[in-house]
């Protein structure tokens, strides 16, 4: 594992992308804080938690599954892992310091939502390090999508249409920002198949918002080990 890439790359592709680009920032913020909005009102504030706690999951979610945009950009335009694979850059380094560079990026939405969380007093020592674990798996799930996506991508005018289809079915539709026991049984489990869904009802188990569901936890972390075996496969990094 490359550290020093990865930290390198997390900085400058992740904490310094925040004072250049403030517009892409703001509206990663603003989508969680919409639905926060509706949710609140529609609801008369009866699922404001469920939306704050799934806003968390929704922001890194988002991020992440908008990365397979800037990958298949990178890998289609930049040709900028070429230039990694003539190095001892390996795809996991590369993987990594996508991953911790859109969760850099996702710090400031975190904030914005610690402090709602903080004046709402969702927070517990126990379910803050439970979201925080929740939170990190989430990311790199959802970077092995995105890593998945963008080596099956052929064309770069395709990337962001299909990064938005994704968002929407990976990151709005599961049940992150209502109860996930309002689902009927079958429709839980096809939402199962992006790691939002068990990393939300984990969390909704951990803040009191909903019974605990241990077998989420397999969900998660199978699914973490087979999306990142599954898009390590299909992107090549050195040609056989």
């Amino acid at each position: 594992m490359n550290l020093k890439f990865i930290g390198t790359f997390t900085w400058y592709y992740g904490f310094k992308s925040i004072p250049r680009g403030p517009s892409y920032i703001i509206s990663s913020i603003m989508y969680p804080l919409v639905f926060l909005f509706l949710i609140t009102i529609f609801s008369a504030g009866k699922f404001i938690d469920y939306a704050v706690v799934g806003g968390f999951i929704s922001i890194i979610g988002m991020n992440a599954i908008y990365s397979s945009s800037d990958i298949a950009f990178q890998r289609l335009q930049l040709k900028t892992q070429d230039l990694f694979v003539a190095t001892s850059i390996n795809s996991t380094d590369y993987m990594l310091a996508m991953a911790f560079s859109y969760l850099a990026t996702s710090t400031p939405g975190i904030a914005v939502y610690a402090v709602i969380g903080l004046l709402l007093g969702l927070f517990t020592a126990l379910n803050a390090l439970a979201l925080v674990v929740l939170l990190i798996l989430v990311l790199f799930g959802i970077t092995s999508i995105s890593f998945l996506v963008s080596g099956m991508i052929k064309h770069v005018r395709n990337v962001w249409g299909i990064a938005g289809i994704l968002g929407v079915l990976l990151t709005v539709l599961p049940p992150v920002f209502y109860p996930y026991t309002i689902l009927p049984k079958p429709l839980l489990y096809v939402f199962m198949i992006s790691p939002v869904t068990p990393a939300a009802v984990l969390a909704q188990g951990a803040f009191g918002l909903g019974p605990f569901a241990p077998y989420a936890i397999a969900v998660l972390l199978v699914e973490i080990v087979a999306y990142t075996a599954i898009a390590k496969y299909i992107n090549h990094w050195r040609e056989k």
